[in-house]
C-alpha cells in the first residue's frame, strides 16, 4: 500500500482554500493535521474550529496526529468534528489501551505514535490493538526538518513484527519525508508517509505527490 498525506500544518494559510482545494484534485489519500499543545511540544498549531474548514474544502480524509498531553481529554470530540484517523504518543499516556477503545467506541480508526527517540519495540505490544502504527522521522513539533536514516530500520522491524502475526496494522512516517527517500521508505515496508514542505512548498506539489506515490 502506497499512502499520502500531505501535512496542512506547511500550507499558506493566506489561501487555505486553495490549498485544500488543490488537495482534493491531487491523487493524496488523507490530509494529515497535526495538533500541537505547546506543552507536549514547544508550537502551538490550531485544534477544533479548523476542523470545518478542512473538511469544507477538502474530501480526503482526515488524518489526525495529536501532539498533546492529556489526548484523553481531546479525542472523542476530534472524532466527532470528523476525524478519520485519530493518533496520539505512546510517550505521552501511561495506557493507551482506554484511549484508543474511546476513539474505537466512535468508529474511526487508531493510531499509536512514538517519537524517535522511544525504541520501536515499545509499540509491539499494541500492534493488534490499533490500526496504525505512526514512526516520527524527526522530533514532533517542528517542521522542516531533516528525515532521521535510522527510520528505515524501524519500519523494517516494525513490518516484519506486523508481517508475522498476520495482522493489517498500517506504518506511517512523518517527517522530513520527500522525494528522495518516499522510495525507500515505501520498500521498506510503509504504508502511509507523511509529507508537508515537500508538498506545499513545491512549485508543483500535485506533481510531487504523484512522484512520491508512484516512483519506482
Amino acid at each position: 500500500m502506497r499512502l499520502i498525506a500531505p501535512s496542512v500544518l506547511s500550507a499558506d494559510f493566506g489561501h487555505l482554500a486553495d490549498e485544500l482545494e488543490m488537495i482534493s484534485r491531487s491523487e493524496a489519500d488523507w490530509l494529515h493535521v497535526d495538533v500541537m499543545d505547546g506543552t507536549f511540544v514547544p508550537n502551538i498549531s490550531f485544534g477544533f474550529p479548523l476542523m470545518k474548514p478542512f473538511k469544507q474544502y477538502c474530501t480526503k480524509p482526515l488524518d489526525v496526529h495529536l501532539m498533546i498531553v492529556h489526548p484523553e481529554k481531546y479525542v472523542e470530540r476530534f472524532c466527532d468534528a470528523g476525524a478519520y484517523s485519530v493518533g496520539f504518543h505512546l510517550e505521552a499516556v501511561e495506557d493507551p489501551l482506554p484511549i484508543l477503545d474511546l476513539i474505537k467506541a466512535k468508529g474511526v480508526r487508531t493510531c499509536l505514535t512514538i517519537n524517535p527517540d522511544i525504541a520501536p519495540e515499545r509499540l509491539v505490544p499494541y500492534l493488534d490493538k490499533v490500526d496504525m502504527v505512526l514512526l516520527m522521522s524527526v522530533f514532533a513539533g517542528f517542521g522542516g526538518q531533516r528525515f532521521i536514516p535510522e527510520t528505515i530500520d524501524k519500519v523494517r522491524y516494525i513490518r516484519a513484527e506486523i508481517d508475522r502475526r498476520g495482522l493489517d496494522t498500517l506504518i506511517e512516517i512523518d517527517g522530513g519525508v520527500n522525494t528522495g527517500n518516499a522510495h525507500a521508505l515505501f520498500e521498506a515496508g510503509a504504508d502511509v508517509l507523511v509529507a508537508g514542505s515537500a508538498v506545499f512548498g513545491t512549485k508543483d506539489p500535485i506533481a510531487a505527490i504523484h512522484q512520491m506515490k508512484f516512483m519506482e
